[in-house]
């Protein structure tokens, strides 16, 4: 259940439209980064730049290589178009791509002049660790309300991004070995964009929050970000796995990732793994989604670093939706799960001695069809108490802040199967930063939209998105304080599990 719960994941998270920047010109065009000029596009709001490379072309040699330098140019290079998708496979409809030379950004700032630097804040994609891109986030809403620079990030995915094998530098981490890559370029060329290297905030959703959490628990992104949001992306994320009682979390020790590394596609050695087309490694690409502790740019399970207090000590706003699950519970049972099986279902998944407890909480509704059930049992046990978890653990050492996305009514930005209600699902809260094409926010939306705009961006400006509360619910009409830990039964799930 696992590897088809992280299929699911990759496969709706990649479901964005790139959106190309607009095509006027003007003054601002040409920006001089620390390896050659770049042109981009200019509009009376915002700059956009796209396709900057901050790594050599991960091919040939730099196959399952940690990121190499770029070799710098001499002629101004067209930065009108965005970053290119990264190697992925189809899903849910949308093209596959083959393109393994994806080292790429994108970066929107607004159009005016500032008299001093801007925030940056650094978006890293979601998409299961398999799937999603940097250009499917048009980040204008974010920069120009803000008066920030905002970078979208691409990085190596699936079997490019975290497989291993014995002998191989750097198995299991060349994903996050690239946003490093991507970090330490920002260091480098943000004030030739108008912003402060000093005041750089990464933010990311569903394997973009994994990713933040593991740069917060990485030696090597030290000094490389000041804050850090983590979105739907908890360091204690779990999904139950094919025993009863047994959830898997997302990290894997190096030894078993080099270990299922090992005959990859019938090669004896790595020799032999780099000389096979990307079309072959397609085969295996969602097999390795779990990026590698015992690192050397993840030396500890991040749970463990969470734990024990070994993280970057800097301001933090950790937060997920409000029924994460609904997502992916038609997508695991395609056809409605007869409430006569309730019981079963919560028997596979929890053992037979936790049904009536799990049952007694989360009683059926009537409506025959139990999925929605074991959607909010999942979501409180697999996203909302570990999420609830790691503000506790973290705010230990440093400032956090909660948030909770509950608009029941939010547009959906994904080709789902019908389902009882998707209510406030993963990923939702996406479409309130950044725009989608085709998708409408109602007025009251709008609203909702403008405050998390203005509080994400607070947050980057001053490490306080603005309330007191521990989690603020943010709904059309119900922006406020909420008892997050009681309405996600985060006490009883510590006691069972």
């Amino acid at each position: 259940m696992t590897r088809t719960l992280t299929a699911v994941l990759a496969a709706v998270m990649a479901c964005a439209v790139v959106v190309a920047p607009a095509a006027a010109e003007g003054d601002g065009a040409v920006v001089r980064t620390d390896k050659g000029a770049v042109k981009g596009t200019v509009t009376d709001a915002y700059r956009t730049f796209g396709a900057i490379p901050f790594a050599a072309p991960p091919v040939g040699e730099n196959r399952w290589r940690d990121p190499q330098p770029v070799t710098p140019w001499r002629e101004v290079r067209d930065a009108t178009k965005p970053a290119p998708v990264c190697v992925q496979n189809s899903q849910l409809g949308l093209p596959a791509s083959d393109v393994e030379d994806c080292l790429y950004l994108n970066v929107t700032t607004p159009a005016a002049r500032s008299a001093k630097p801007r925030p940056v804040m650094v978006w890293i994609h979601g998409g299961g660790f398999t799937a999603g891109a940097a250009s499917q986030y048009d980040a204008r809403w974010l920069a120009t309300k803000n008066d920030a620079v905002i970078v979208t990030v691409n990085y190596r995915l699936g079997v490019f991004g975290f497989f291993g094998h014995p002998g191989l530098a750097g198995s299991g981490t060349f994903g996050l070995a690239d946003q490093q890559a991507a970090l330490k370029w920002v260091q480098r060329n943000a004030r030739a964009f108008g912003g402060n290297p000093r005041n750089v905030t990464i933010f990311g959703e569903s394997a973009g929050g994994l990713s933040v959490c593991a740069q917060l628990a990485s030696p090597r992104a030290a000094g490389l970000f000041a804050k850090a949001i983590i979105q739907s992306g908890p360091c204690g994320l779990t999904f139950p796995s094919s025993a009863p009682e047994q959830f898997t979390g997302v990290w894997r020790p190096r030894a078993d990732v080099e270990k299922q590394g090992v005959g990859t596609l019938g090669c004896a050695d790595l020799a032999c793994l780099r000389a096979q087309p990307v079309t072959r490694l397609l085969t295996v690409h969602d097999q390795f989604a779990s990026p590698a502790y015992d690192t050397a740019v993840l030396p500890v399970d991040p749970v463990v670093a969470q734990r024990t207090g070994r993280m970057h000590p800097v301001p933090t706003l950790v937060g997920t939706t409000h029924d994460e699950m609904t997502l992916f519970a038609p997508l695991l049972w395609p056809q409605p799960v007869p409430e006569a099986g309730y019981r079963d279902l919560l028997a596979a998944i929890f053992g037979p001695r936790h049904v009536d407890s799990i049952a007694a909480r989360y009683p059926v509704n009537g409506n025959d069809d139990a999925r929605d059930e074991i959607a909010r049992v999942l979501t409180d046990k697999s996203w909302s108490c570990p999420s609830q978890v790691a503000r506790r653990e973290l705010g230990r050492h440093a400032r956090v802040s909660g948030y909770e996305f509950a608009d029941q009514d939010v547009p959906l930005i994904f080709p789902l199967p019908p389902f009882p209600d998707y209510q406030a699902y993963h990923g939702s809260e996406l479409v309130m930063l950044f725009e989608f094409p085709g998708v409408t926010l109602s007025p009251a939306q709008r609203a909702v939209s403008d405050y998390m705009i203005a509080a994400w961006g607070r947050f980057a400006r001053t490490g306080d998105p603005g309330w007191r509360a521990e989690v603020q619910s943010l709904a059309p009409g119900a922006i406020g304080g909420t008892d997050f830990a009681r309405d996600h039964r985060c006490g009883f799930w510590s006691s069972i599990l």
